[in-house]
């Protein structure tokens, strides 16, 4: 079986920005408010920082729990991995999430700028100078088998988009304008010559994109 190259529950406003402009430590996704964005994962059974019982069910709950379904390593942008642009002054940040982030794999950090591997728990965060198609066959040597979820930002998904490397992708599109930022796309028709598309509203208010490869 073929290892995937997944988007799983990528947000983006509706019109096509990830995060918003000037990201910093009090405010990752810059103007954008993260409740807005993702109010509708929040609201699920299944979100993994559910602190109380009870929480939605049906489509948004089935999105939310297969996020993590057969993934092996994960790649992200630097964005996502913090707020911090050019040559690292220092090695103390060391990620948004503590001590113990929620991928439980693997992780290969995109930058122009790398630096030491290290692990967190049952994360190990690696930082790599090289291009998408470079990134990715490390990243599935890493999974063992198991899929590689492409997590973000929206500049980072774009640019193995347009290298023709992204099997499948789901994009939540949340009725929230943000005007400028990361943006993923103008409009998703303009991905429909390489994917197929499927769109499925969610009476959350999210519009759900089902991508998969042609």
């Amino acid at each position: 079986m073929s290892q995937l190259l997944r988007v799983q529950n990528f947000n983006v406003s509706s019109d096509g920005f990830g995060a918003g402009e000037n990201q910093s430590l009090e405010r990752p996704f810059g103007h954008a408010n993260p409740g807005d964005m993702f109010a509708w994962c929040g609201a699920t059974a299944s979100w993994p920082m559910r602190t109380e019982p009870g929480g939605s069910r049906g489509l948004d709950d089935y999105l939310t729990r297969d996020y993590e379904r057969n993934i092996g390593a994960e790649i992200m942008g630097r964005n996502k991995f913090g707020p911090q642009r050019g040559p690292w002054l220092d090695h103390s940040w060391l990620g948004w999430w503590g001590d113990e982030p929620p991928f439980r794999t693997p992780v290969f950090v995109l930058t122009h700028h790398e630096r030491p591997s290290f692990t967190l728990s049952d994360t190990t965060f690696h930082f790599v100078d090289a291009d998408p198609a470079a990134v990715l066959e490390r990243a599935r040597d890493a999974a063992q088998g198991k899929d590689v979820r492409l997590g973000g930002g929206a500049t980072t998904i774009r640019q193995f988009v347009d290298a023709g490397l992204v099997d499948t992708m789901h994009v939540a599109v949340s009725p929230v304008k943000l005007g400028s930022g990361s943006r993923l796309w103008e409009s998703p028709d303009e991905l429909r010559d390489q994917f197929h598309l499927d769109v499925v509203p969610s009476p959350s208010g999210v519009t759900h994109h089902l991508f998969w490869r042609r």
